[in-house]
C-alpha cells in the first residue's frame, strides 16, 4: 500500500496545492485522483501567478480579449472557469462524503485582507458566480479577516480560513466560524456550513533557521502543529462544539498548508510525516504529493493532549523564540507575499492582453 493510501485510510485527507488549466487539461488531476488518493484542491494568487508566467492561460486571454473585461474580473473569469472543472471531478467524493471533504477552494483579492466589508461582499459574490456547492472562498484569519468570515459562514457561504500560523490564530479562526454556525441557528436556517482552518507550517522553520540551536532546527512547525493540533482536539471535544453538533453543526477540520519543506538537509516529507491526524487535511504541492507516494512513510498521529508540546515550546523560548510575535509577523509577511504575487498576476494579465491586442 502507498502512503498516500495508508494517511488517508487513518482519516487524514490529501489536497493538491495547485491547479492550472494544463493539470486539468492533460488529466493530472484526474490521475492524482485515482491513483494518489487526492479528494481536494487549494489555489492562491502566487498560484496562477507561476502559470500565466508559463503561458498556461495564453490562448484563454486571447479568447477573451474581445469582452474588455478588467484585468482583476478576467483573472477571477478564468480561475473559476478551472475551479469549476475541478470541483466536477471532486463532486463524487464530495457527496459520498456526504460534503465533508471533495472541496476545492477560491481566494478573494489580497487586496482586502485589511477590509471586513469588502472581503465579505466578494466573498459572497465569487460563491454565486462559482456556482459550485463544494467550492470554499479563502478569507485571510487577519484580524478584519475575522468578522468577514462570521459573516460569510452566517450568509451560507463555505470558508477556507487562511493565513493562520498560531494555536492563538487557531482559536480565533474557529470562534469566527462558529459564532456564523450560532448565528445561522439562531435565524432558523441550516448550520452544515463547511469549513476548514489552513494553518501554515514550513515558513515557521525558515523563520528561525539561523537562529536556533543545531537540535532545533526544523523543529519549532511540527512543535507549533501539536500545539495547534491540541487546540483543535479540545474544541472539538467542546461544551460548545457539542451543543452546536447537536443542532445539526459540522466542524471546522484542520488543515496543514505550506507543508513543502525549505531546508534541502531536511526530509522532503517532514510535514506530512509529521503531521498525520484524523479528521484533518495536508494540503500540498505536486512535488511533496509526489515525493510522499513514492517514498514517504506515515508516522505516529499526534496525541490529542499535545503530548509533550509545552517542554519542547518551552526550549524554543529559552533559545530566544516569541511564538506569538513571530506568528504576528508571519502573517502580515504571508498577506504581503500575496498582494505580491496579485501585483505580478495583474501586470501580467495586462500585458498579455495588450498584447492580443
Amino acid at each position: 500500500m502507498k502512503a498516500t493510501e495508508a494517511l488517508r485510510e487513518r482519516g487524514q485527507s490529501l489536497w493538491l496545492d495547485n491547479i492550472t488549466r494544463t493539470l486539468l487539461d492533460d488529466g493530472t488531476i484526474q490521475k492524482y485522483i485515482d491513483s494518489y488518493s487526492v479528494t481536494g484542491l487549494t489555489s492562491n494568487p502566487s498560484i496562477f501567478d507561476k502559470a500565466l508566467a508559463g503561458g498556461a492561460y495564453d490562448g484563454a486571454i486571447r479568447a477573451r480579449s474581445g469582452e474588455r473585461l478588467s484585468p482583476e474580473d478576467l483573472f477571477f473569469e478564468l480561475a473559476i472557469e478551472d475551479l469549476r472543472r475541478a470541483a466536477d471531478l471532486f463532486l463524487p467524493i464530495h457527496e459520498r462524503t456526504d460534503r465533508v471533504d471533495g472541496w476545492v477552494s477560491l481566494e478573494v483579492s489580497p487586496l482586502l485582507a485589511y477590509d471586513t466589508a469588502r472581503t465579505v461582499e466578494a466573498a459572497i459574490s465569487l460563491h454565486a458566480r462559482a456556482d459550485r456547492s463544494n467550492l470554499f472562498i479563502k478569507i485571510p484569519g487577519t484580524p478584519e479577516g475575522l468578522p468577514a468570515i462570521t459573516e460569510a459562514i452566517a450568509a451560507g457561504v463555505p470558508v477556507n480560513v487562511t493565513l493562520l500560523f498560531s494555536a492563538d490564530h487557531y482559536r480565533a479562526a474557529a470562534d469566527a466560524y462558529l459564532k456564523g454556525v450560532e448565528q445561522r441557528i439562531a435565524d432558523g436556517l441550516d448550520p452544515a456550513v463547511g469549513s476548514v482552518a489552513s494553518v501554515f507550517m514550513s515558513r515557521w522553520d525558515a523563520a528561525v533557521a539561523k537562529e536556533v540551536p543545531p537540535e532545533l532546527k526544523d523543529q519549532l512547525a511540527l512543535t507549533v502543529g501539536l500545539d495547534v493540533y491540541r487546540a483543535y482536539r479540545q474544541l472539538r471535544s467542546s461544551d460548545r462544539m457539542q451543543r452546536l453538533q447537536n443542532e445539526g453543526a459540522r466542524v471546522q477540520r484542520l488543515l496543514w498548508a505550506s507543508t513543502s519543506t525549505k531546508d534541502p538537509d531536511a526530509p522532503d516529507t517532514l510535514y506530512v510525516h509529521g503531521l498525520a491526524a484524523p479528521s484533518t487535511v495536508n494540503t500540498m504541492p505536486d512535488q511533496t504529493l509526489k515525493a510522499f507516494y513514492d517514498h514517504g512513510e506515515v508516522g505516529d498521529p499526534l496525541p490529542p493532549d499535545g503530548g509533550d508540546v509545552d517542554a519542547r515550546l518551552a526550549r524554543f523560548a529559552a533559545a530566544g523564540v516569541d511564538i506569538d510575535g513571530l506568528a504576528a509577523q508571519l502573517q502580515r509577511d504571508g498577506a504581503a507575499s500575496f498582494v505580491d504575487a496579485w501585483h505580478d498576476l495583474i501586470e501580467q494579465i495586462k500585458a498579455q492582453t495588450a498584447a492580443v491586442a
